[in-house]
């Protein structure tokens, strides 16, 4: 026998891992979830929310002028073939059917006053937005005086503003909630229907034989029934009157409305605004935006099931949790997060992917290596703009104070942000 023995290694004993960290996170989140709570919905939702930051973060670039100034500029204008992406990533559509269902649901538990129910939602909505401006107006003029160019602000002040117009139609939209449920009671899912004739009759108006004697004004007529549409849908989901038979009809029907539209009516085929042309099918919505919403609403509510069976998987639900949670944070605060690296690339010149012309394939594959860094920041920045999306815990002298505050600077960098100053 040897004279040498074999002596067992020794080890440290090891600390978790990360891996192990985060299941266990997951887990308790998890274990923290009420049992009623429908997974699917906030699945949507989380999904609907991603699309809004990974949609204006892929398909909106920025150009240098002369003196280091940046301007919004779009890769559609050079790429009409990545059209279809805005076809995935615009998911305003589910986002309002979701809005829908879940008003309707918390409408049938509110047990106080209708208004001070829609007060409440109202909140919610409100103070992220107020947060968001009044730290803008305070950051403006500090980075004027830190030699950031005028141009570049009112580059970011629209950037800025330009997710928030959704806030105020969807607190119009809730508004109509109560009536919302009494038409979905009476016509089920066919409430929706009159919200659609409205909008072709428009689109007719504007886009047919008789559209050189029709007003710019008319279309935006289209704003309200264009967004209530899905809304509308939601409320009749959530109320139990669309199933699977209805879900059908809507992914099939939306489908063959969306490929008219488009090949025999020549609708544009972004769903997002494209700098230069002539027409938008977003601002205000079109008669496609609701082709896809109804498409997209019929696939959602033929998915709920086995989407709620997904995400029954704690490592599958508990990031869905997080992006609830920070949802207002997430519209408010992405765009600055994209500016955070933008601004501060300016004074370097032309980076790749960040300040250069959106029109190379190189462009393309330079903005998704940016992606993960406009996350990244997104991520730290949500960290302290969080604390906008909490109800204050009560209404003092100094609370008063600080909202009026909040207020007479966020009105102040919109009056800056829609150029009227």
């Amino acid at each position: 026998m040897s004279t040498l023995e074999t002596v067992p290694e020794t080890r440290p004993a090891s600390t978790p891992g990360v891996l192990t960290k985060v299941r266990a996170a997951a887990g308790r989140i998890d274990a923290k979830t009420p049992a009623h709570r429908d997974r699917a919905i906030d699945g949507l939702r989380a999904l609907a929310l991603l699309a809004v930051p990974t949609g204006h973060w892929l398909l909106g670039g920025f150009t240098l002028d002369s003196d280091g100034a940046l301007h919004n500029a779009s890769p559609l204008s050079a790429f009409g073939g990545l059209a279809p992406a805005s076809w995935v990533l615009q998911m305003l559509g589910v986002f309002f059917l979701v809005g829908g269902y879940a008003s309707a649901l918390s409408f049938r538990r509110h047990t106080g006053s209708a208004g001070a129910w829609l007060k409440g939602r109202i909140a919610r909505l409100g103070r992220p937005v107020l947060g968001v401006t009044a730290v803008w107006a305070l950051a403006a003029p500090v980075l004027y005086a830190a030699g950031v160019p005028e141009a570049t602000l009112r580059t970011g002040a629209k950037l800025v503003i330009q997710p928030l117009w959704f806030v105020g139609v969807y607190v119009v939209v809730t508004a109509l909630t109560p009536y919302c449920v009494r038409a979905a009671h009476r016509l089920g899912g066919w409430a929706a229907a009159p919200l659609l004739a409205s909008v072709a009759v428009v689109d007719f108006l504007r886009y047919g034989p008789f559209a050189d004697s029709v007003p710019g004004w008319v279309a935006l007529v289209n704003i309200l029934p264009g967004w209530l549409f899905a809304y509308q849908l939601g409320v009749a989901w959530g109320e139990g009157r669309i199933g699977r038979r209805g879900g059908w009809l809507l992914l099939a029907g939306g489908g063959v409305l969306f490929a008219a539209l488009l090949m025999v009516f020549h609708y544009p085929a972004s769903m997002v605004g494209v700098p230069g042309e002539a027409r938008t099918n977003s601002h205000p919505p079109s008669l496609l935006v609701l082709a896809l919403a109804a498409a997209q609403s019929g696939a959602a509510i033929l998915l709920r099931d086995r989407l709620a069976r997904l995400l029954a998987r704690p490592m599958l639900w508990a990031p869905v949790v997080v992006i609830n949670l920070c949802a207002m944070t997430i519209l408010c605060w992405h765009q600055t997060a994209m500016l955070a690296a933008a601004v501060p690339g300016s004074f370097a010149g032309g980076l790749a992917g960040l300040t250069t012309a959106p029109d190379s394939v190189g462009w393309i594959v330079a903005r998704l290596a940016w992606m993960p860094v406009f996350a990244a920041l997104l991520v730290g920045i949500a960290r302290y703009a969080r604390r906008f999306e909490r109800p204050a815990t009560g209404l003092t002298r100094a609370t008063a104070v600080r909202r009026t505050v909040a207020g007479v600077l966020a009105a102040g960098f919109a009056v800056f942000a829609l150029g009227l100053a």
